[in-house]
């Protein structure tokens, strides 16, 4: 939820006007968009190289996960690997978008440690492969552009851990 749904949904179910520092707020907001918005298309436009630099980061760092008995052991289950990683990196857009944690909470993190668990998948190494995919989008962003980014890749670290 964004600044301003969340700013409206409070105010009103307090049966009052926005205030003054939800105004400003809203304000901040708007004028980070066109910034928002272009951290967003650096990275769809780049997430095939994104996803594949991080992956192999990480079976670099984690030979245990490509290795036989590995969960990315073989071709179907390394692209299975790969496509989890795309899935958090498109969360990371679209809480970059909102300006908010939200989206990568409710779509993306509920659940998701009970689930790898469940699978035997190794949490610590999905949460290298996020860093190694917060590593190389900061290679393409300015260094601002790749500060605002780094605290959703964070948030999704942290979700993982």
């Amino acid at each position: 939820m964004s600044i301003v749904t969340k700013s409206i949904v409070n105010a009103d179910a307090e049966a009052r006007y926005l205030s003054p520092g939800e105004l400003d707020r809203i304000k901040a907001f708007v004028s980070t968009g066109a910034q928002r918005l272009r951290i967003a298309q650096i990275l769809t436009d780049a997430r095939e190289r994104i996803v594949k630099q991080a992956g192999e980061q990480l079976f670099q760092k984690r030979p245990d996960v490509v290795s036989p008995g590995g969960n990315a052991y073989g071709e179907e289950m390394t692209a299975t690997c790969l496509r989890d990683l795309d899935y958090y990196l498109r969360l990371v857009t679209y809480g970059i978008v909102a300006g908010d944690v939200t989206p990568i909470e409710e779509i993306g993190l509920v659940g998701v440690r009970e689930m790898y668990r469940s699978l035997g998948t190794p949490i610590d190494g999905v949460a290298e492969g996020v860093r190694g995919m917060k590593a190389a989008a900061a290679g393409l962003l300015s260094g601002e552009d790749a500060a605002e980014a780094s605290a959703y890749f964070d948030y999704v670290i942290g979700g993982l851990s």
